[in-house]
C-alpha cells in the first residue's frame, strides 16, 4: 500500500519529460497536448510545493501550499480551463501513444473537477497523515546545505499560516457537513499532543537539527539550531496548541456518529464517483459487493484446505484463534521483525530476473515506520523514490507491537510492497522514457494496487510460501483484500457499521484485532480507495490466463509482465486493450 494523505490530495506526478519542439505558425495537436501537459506541471509544483520538495524539486522548498478559499477556487477554475483547451485539441490528429496520454489527462481533470462539488478538499487530514503529523515531510528531504535548513526554517516560521487555514478549512467542513466519522478522528488528539513539547530539541519540526551534516561549520550548525529551537516555541508548538483546542472543543463534537460517505450531502452520488474513480471501471457499489462475496467464498475454499494439509483437528475459527494467539507464528523483539523483513527481501532480489526482463536501477531500502504514527497505521506501506534520484524507494514495516505481526505473512507482504510489488513498478514507470510527468510518478490506483496483490501471487514462482503457513498468509492477505469489496461497499453505501466490517474480517482471517480495527478506520477515512486491489488484480489475472490460454507453448511470463508494466499504471480498460494487442501480435509472429 502507498501511503496517501487525505481527500484534499491532488495527484501530482513528475519531472524531466522534454518539452516537443514547437512550429510557432502552426503547432501541432501533439505540441500542443504536450505543452498543456508540462504547463500543468509546473502548476502542480507551484500548488503542492511540499510534493515537489519530496520529488527532488527544490524550487519551493521554503513554501507551504496555499490552503485559502480563493487559492481552492483558482485552482478548480484551473482545472476546468484545461479540460477546455483539451477540447480545442483534435484526438485524430494525435499518435496513438499521445492519444492515450490525451484520454488519460481528460479522465485526471474531469474526475478532478466532479468531485470539487462535493467538497472533499474541506477534510484536509485523516488519522494516517495531516498537519499533525506535517514536520515528518522532512524525512523526505535532503538537508546537505544551509541552504537546506534555512528554506525548512522558514516552513518553520510560517507554519502558523497553514495552520490557520487548515482550521478554516476544517471550520467550513463542519458548517457545511463535510466531515469524517468521529471514531477514526478520536484517533487525533494523542497525535497532536505529541507534537506539543516543552523541550525543542524532541519536536518533530526540529529532526533535521539533530543530526547535521560536517560540511556546515560548527557555528553556523549552531546558529541555525538556535533559530530552529525558537521557531518551535515561537510557531510551532503554539500552533499545535490552537489546534488541540480547536479539535476538541469544535471538531470532534462535529464528526458523525456513525461511519459511511452516505452521510455526507450527497454522500451516495459521491461514493459513486470514488468507485468509478479508484477501479477505473462502471462498477456500480452493488457489483462491487457481489464481486467481493464470491470472491470471499472460492478463497475461503483454499483457506480450509490449507488447515486441512496442517492437520489441525478443530473448526476454522479455533484455527484462526490458534493463529492469532500461538507464540510460536510472533516475534518478542522488534529488531527480529525487522531483521526477518531484511532477510526476505535479500532472498527475493536475485529471482527476479526469472519473471521480469528489466528491473528498476534505482534501489529500495527497509525501514521501521515512524514511532509517533506506528499505532495508528497499517502494517507496512511503500514510498517511491525521488523523482531526481536522490532518495531512494522505501518499504517502511511497522514494528509497533510485535507480537501482533504474524510471521506467516510477512513474505506476502514483503512481494506487495517491495519486489515485484510497489517498488519494482513504481520505480520502472519513473524511468521510462517518452511518458508525459502526470504519468511517470502518478497513475491509478486499480493498476498500482492491483499489481501490489498480483505480485504476492507470485511467491511459488519465486521460491516462496514453501511452509504451507506462509500459503496461508499469502491467501489471508488476498482474503483481506476481498473483504475490503465487502465491507467498504457495505459502510459507504450499504450503511454497515464499523463493527459489522470488523466482524467479517474476524470470521475469515487470522489478522490480529488491532490490524483489522486500523485498516478498517482507513476504509473509513477514504471511502472507496480499498476497492482497488481486488478489481485491480482481477483484472490482471485475468489477462495472465487470457495470454497462457491463447498463446499455449510460446506463453513467455517475462514479456508478459514487460507488457503490463511498459506504459505505467493505466487504466484497466487501457492495460486490456495493450494486453490483446501484444497476444494479437505475438499469434501473427507465431503464425509466420
Amino acid at each position: 500500500m502507498l501511503r496517501r494523505h487525505c481527500w484534499l490530495l491532488i495527484f501530482i506526478l513528475t519531472v524531466n519529460t522534454p518539452l516537443h519542439a514547437q512550429d510557432s505558425q502552426s503547432p501541432s495537436a501533439s505540441d500542443r497536448l504536450w505543452s498543456l501537459m508540462d504547463a500543468e506541471w509546473e502548476r502542480s509544483m507551484r500548488e503542492n510545493p511540499t510534493r515537489a520538495s519530496t520529488l527532488g524539486d527544490t524550487r519551493y522548498n521554503d513554501q507551504w501550499p496555499d490552503l485559502s478559499f480563493d487559492a481552492i477556487a483558482q485552482s478548480h477554475a484551473a482545472d476546468l480551463a484545461v479540460l477546455a483547451a483539451l477540447d480545442d485539441i483534435s484526438i485524430e490528429e494525435l499518435s496513438q501513444e499521445d492519444r492515450i496520454n490525451y484520454q488519460l489527462f481528460r479522465r485526471k481533470y474531469a474526475l478532478r473537477t466532479e468531485e470539487y462539488g462535493y467538497q472533499t478538499w474541506l477534510i484536509p487530514l485523516d488519522q494516517r497523515g495531516g498537519i499533525q503529523d506535517e514536520g515528518s515531510i522532512a524525512d523526505q528531504l535532503q538537508f546537505d546545505t544551509v541552504q537546506d535548513y534555512e528554506d525548512w526554517l522558514t516552513r518553520m516560521r510560517t507554519f502558523p499560516v497553514l495552520m490557520a487555514q487548515t482550521i478554516d478549512l476544517m471550520r467550513k467542513g463542519i458548517d457545511e457537513g463535510v466531515v469524517h466519522s468521529r471514531v477514526v478522528m478520536e484517533r487525533l488528539p494523542g497525535q497532536i499532543a505529541k507534537q506539543i513539547v516543552d523541550d525543542p530539541e524532541k519536536q518533530l519540526f526540529y529532526k533535521p537539527f539533530r543530526n547535521m551534516p560536517d560540511s556546515i561549520p560548527e557555528a553556523e550548525q549552531q546558529r541555525l539550531r538556535t533559530a530552529a529551537k525558537q521557531a518551535v516555541e515561537e510557531q510551532i508548538v503554539p500552533a499545535y496548541v490552537s489546534f488541540q483546542g480547536f479539535f476538541k472543543d469544535e471538531y470532534l463534537p462535529a464528526c458523525f456518529e456513525e461511519v459511511g460517505v452516505w452521510q455526507a450531502p450527497r454522500g451516495e452520488e459521491l461514493y459513486a464517483l470514488r468507485c468509478r474513480r479508484f477501479t477505473t471501471t462502471d462498477l456500480t457499489p452493488d457489483e462491487i459487493h457481489e464481486i467481493g462475496l464470491r470472491e470471499v467464498a472460492r478463497i475461503r475454499e483454499e483457506m480450509e484446505a490449507i488447515q486441512e494439509q496442517v492437520g489441525f483437528e478443530g473448526t476454522y475459527g479455533e484455527f484462526l484463534e490458534e493463529l492469532r494467539t500461538n507464540p510460536k507464528f510472533y516475534y518478542d523483539d522488534p529488531a527480529d521483525l525487522l531483521r526477518e523483513y531484511l532477510a526476505i527481501c535479500k532472498k527475493v532480489d536475485p529471482q527476479l530476473v526469472k519473471l521480469f526482463r528489466r528491473l528498476p536501477r534505482i534501489p529500495y531500502g527497509v525501514d521501521p515506520i515512524p514511532a509517533h504514527i506506528a499505532p495508528d497505521t497499517t502494517t507496512a506501506y511503500y514510498m517511491r523514490p525521488a523523482a531526481d534520484g536522490t532518495r531512494a524507494g522505501t518499504f517502511f514495516v511497522n514494528l509497533y507491537r510485535p507480537e501482533t505481526r504474524p510471521k506467516y505473512e510477512m513474505e506476502a507482504l514483503s512481494l506487495h510492497e517491495a519486489v515485484p510489488g510497489h517498488h519494482l513498478q513504481i520505480a520502472l514507470a519513473q524511468e521510462i522514457e517518452g511518458l508525459p510527468r502526470f504519468r511517470r510518478l502518478g497513475g491509478e490506483t486499480a493498476f498500482i494496487e492491483g499489481w501490489g496483490l498480483y505480485s504476492e501471487s507470485l511467491g511459488e514462482e519465486l521460491g516462496l510460501y514453501q511452509d504451507p503457513y506462509s500459503k496461508f498468509g499469502q491467501l489471508t492477505y488476498e482474503m483481506w483484500r476481498a473483504i475490503r469489496l465487502v465491507v467498504d461497499t457495505g459502510m459507504h453505501h450499504k450503511h454497515w457499521t464499523r463493527q459489522q466490517a470488523i466482524d467479517l474480517f474476524m470470521e475469515h482471517t487470522a489478522k490480529s484485532r488491532l490490524d483489522i480495527e486500523n485498516e478498517v478506520d482507513r476504509y473509513i477515512a477514504w471511502p472507496g480507495q480499498a476497492l482497488a486491489y481486488k478489481i485491480g488484480e482481477l483484472k490482471i489475472r485475468e489477462l495472465r490466463t487470457r495470454a497462457e490460454e491463447t498463446l499455449g507453448d510460446s506463453f513467455d511470463i517475462r514479456a508478459f509482465h514487460d507488457v503490463v508494466l511498459r506504459h505505467g499504471a493505466v487504466p484497466l480498460n487501457v492495460l486490456e486493450n495493450q494486453v490483446d494487442e501484444w497476444i494479437a501480435d505475438q499469434q501473427q509472429t507465431n503464425d509466420d
